[in-house]
């Protein structure tokens, strides 16, 4: 499986694209949206630089609110989102009402989620005090230092492999009004190399106060974050908690059943038994615990030994 739409909505708005040509006659919409800006790599001929500077010049900055920021220069090019995020800093006092930004918002025809070539998104917390909503597609060159911001509201990080450099440094970030925190961690062949250890400063929850919406999804060790978070202190402060899209079995799926003050529970695309499941909704959906399960996924079998993935990878 693969990411195969691009956003439609974000921060609370339509996605609208800026168009590839504009006129004098062109008018943006008179509704907030939040802007869409591409490139088209293959056949087209206005690089990201050319295309920010005609967005900037034709839609009046001080009204864009949110920006979603898809393919910025061929795949393969080893251009980076250091070039996005260079522009938006350079426009900062020009965009005094930028509060959603959304790094990477391609489709695996336009680049495959690994592939994506991020860059340090640091700057954009570091100089951005409004900012409140992020989200961030792919985990190639990602890095993330521990830093504080105080209207953050939401972070949403999506990968095939999230870096235990950047897992780390989100544990330790300082996020008090942080309230949506999904990271798709990702499996170990496309750099989800992260332990344990990483999580603990995000499972206490002192950093944390605000959380209501957890989401530790798409991962290889699934089981192994059922462990954790239902062990967790900060499970206990949450409404929802999502453990989608990753390789979750029965022995994770156990940590579970004691989860009945949550209101959301998502577990799609996952194995469990048909017992576990009997067991999982038999004792959370009573307890008022909406609980989000569909059939469960087959694994493959290569030389008779079976084979779980993830729901989203390279």
């Amino acid at each position: 499986m693969t990411v195969n739409q691009h956003l439609t909505t974000f921060h609370g708005m339509n996605v609208v694209t800026f168009p590839e040509e504009t006129t004098e006659a062109w008018r943006p919409p008179a509704e907030p949206v939040a802007w869409r800006l591409a490139i088209e790599p293959w056949d087209g001929d206005e690089s990201f630089p050319e295309l920010w500077d005609r967005f900037m010049s034709t839609v009046d900055p001080s009204t864009v609110t949110a920006v979603v920021i898809g393919q910025w220069a061929e795949p393969g090019d080893d251009i980076r989102s250091a070039i996005v995020i260079e522009r938006i800093l350079q426009a900062r006092d020009k965009m005094p009402a930028l509060t959603g930004i959304f790094l990477g918002d391609m489709i695996s025809e336009e680049n495959e989620i690994s592939w994506i070539e991020q860059s340090d998104v640091t700057p954009l917390l570091e100089n951005l005090p409004a900012l409140t909503e992020l989200g961030i597609r792919g985990g190639d060159g990602l890095v993330l230092k521990p830093v504080r911001h105080t209207n953050l509201r939401t972070l949403i990080i999506e990968t095939g492999g999230l870096p235990r450099e950047v897992v780390s440094a989100v544990a330790q970030c300082d996020f008090p009004a942080l309230r949506e925190l999904r990271l798709w961690l990702g499996v170990h062949e496309y750099g989800g190399n992260w332990r344990p250890e990483d999580l603990e400063p995000l499972l206490a929850g002192a950093k944390f106060p605000s959380l209501r919406e957890l989401g530790l999804q798409n991962s290889d060790k699934q089981d192994k974050v059922c462990e954790l978070v239902a062990d967790s202190a900060v499970v206990r402060q949450l409404t929802t908690l999502d453990l989608s899209m990753g390789v979750l079995t029965d022995k994770g799926g156990e940590h579970l059943l004691s989860l009945t003050h949550l209101t959301n529970l998502d577990l799609t695309h996952h194995y469990l038994s048909k017992e576990m499941r009997k067991q999982i909704l038999q004792t959370l959906p009573p307890a008022g615990v909406r609980v989000i399960l569909d059939d469960p996924q087959e694994p493959d079998h290569y030389d008779g030994e079976p084979y779980y993935y993830t729901a989203v990878a390279e």
